[in-house]
């Protein structure tokens, strides 16, 4: 009898359920909750979701959790999306034109919602970009790159041009289609390939450099063939300041000499990548300077910085101070969506 009355007890019993609720966004652009990217990645996706919104209106959002079991919800993926999309309220209220990519970690899931101004159009090309472009990436663990990859094909389906391209012109686009298609090319024949190929593209510009550098002089007294000394003489011809330049890696200089009057000539070249700048008080490129940020910039008022400059040569130091422009309001990534909504139109996938 006690036994009965326990079965009955549970079957009565409610099962408790867990309750539905949704994460509150951190930002419009990337809420990484599941910590998939690298604050470079990150920066990166937010940097073009800006851009989106800026030139075309468009609100994308891009989420990552490790699964919806956390906000109470254990069924399919599309309904969790669609709310989420809802309650954030993603897009234009007028327009209903918000994109939100959603990937669910531990459920292996990943899904591409957009606004109800879509109606059923972007679900196949939603449904290409998460097969051809996403979950080859996702199923490799590689997330960052299957992330960027969908994002950018993602706005190409949207928009009908890739990132950075809404007013582009046609020569423009077609040079970058071709850049792409390279690069392409270039990853799958490998990196050691693409390194020669770097290593070949300025090959014209130092080959005359160098020839530029090496070829005969004459001297302009005699006329005579003039002879380029070596490292361990050509001190003895400079200036300090010239031999500090030489040190930095600033400047590089040659001194020729005649054989016959021992007439000089120093000729200077100016490294292609050098932080020195020119002192103020002797004219040589040995002037290093250190930023000190003062006050930050912000959307409601500039910023301030301090650059403090100091002569390797001639011990010449001094400060300046520059005014930081307030950043654009556009710049910020906080601040609410526009009140779209999505009527769960989009597509799916799993790894």
């Amino acid at each position: 009898m006690h036994v009965i009355r326990f079965l009955l007890l549970l079957i009565l019993t409610p099962i408790p359920v867990l309750a539905q609720n949704y994460p509150d966004h951190r930002e419009i652009y990337v809420n990484d909750f599941a910590d998939l990217l690298s604050e470079e990645v990150e920066d990166d996706i937010r940097d073009r979701l800006k851009v989106l919104r800026d030139e075309t209106g468009i609100e994308f959002t891009v989420v990552t959790i490790y699964q919806m079991r956390d906000y109470g919800h254990a069924g399919a993926l599309e309904p969790f999306a669609t709310g989420l999309f809802n309650d954030w309220g993603i897009g234009d209220a007028e327009r209903n034109d918000g994109v939100m990519m959603l990937v669910s970690l531990w459920d292996r899931k990943v899904r591409l919602e957009v606004g109800s101004g879509y109606g059923a159009r972007m679900n196949d090309p939603m449904q290409k970009v998460i097969d051809d472009d996403i979950l080859p990436h996702f199923r490799n663990d590689a997330y960052e790159e299957g992330i960027l990859n969908g994002v950018d094909h993602t706005i190409l389906a949207v928009t009908g041009a890739w990132p950075g391209e809404y007013d582009a012109s046609p020569w423009v686009k077609v040079t970058n289609a071709i850049g792409r298609t390279v690069n392409s090319v270039v990853q799958g024949l490998g990196n050691w390939i693409f390194a020669i190929l770097v290593a070949l593209l300025p090959f014209p510009y130092r080959a005359y450099r160098r020839w530029k550098r090496n070829h005969p002089r004459i001297c302009p007294n005699d006329g005579h063939q003039m002879t380029r000394l070596d490292e361990s003489w050509e001190d003895n011809h400079l200036q300090k300041g010239q031999i500090t330049e030489e040190d930095l890696k600033s400047v590089d200089y040659d001194v020729w000499e005649c054989p016959t009057c021992q007439h000089i000539t120093v000729e200077g070249y100016r490294a292609w990548f050098s932080s020195y700048s020119v002192c103020r008080n002797c004219g040589y490129r040995t002037v290093e300077g250190d930023t000190t940020i003062l006050e930050h910039a912000t959307t409601s008022s500039t910023g301030r910085k301090r650059i403090d400059y100091h002569c390797h040569n001639c011990g010449d130091a001094y400060s300046v101070e520059r005014i930081i422009p307030k950043e654009s309001s556009s710049s910020s990534s906080g601040g609410s969506f526009g009140g779209g909504s999505s009527s769960g139109g989009g597509a799916s996938g799993s790894w």
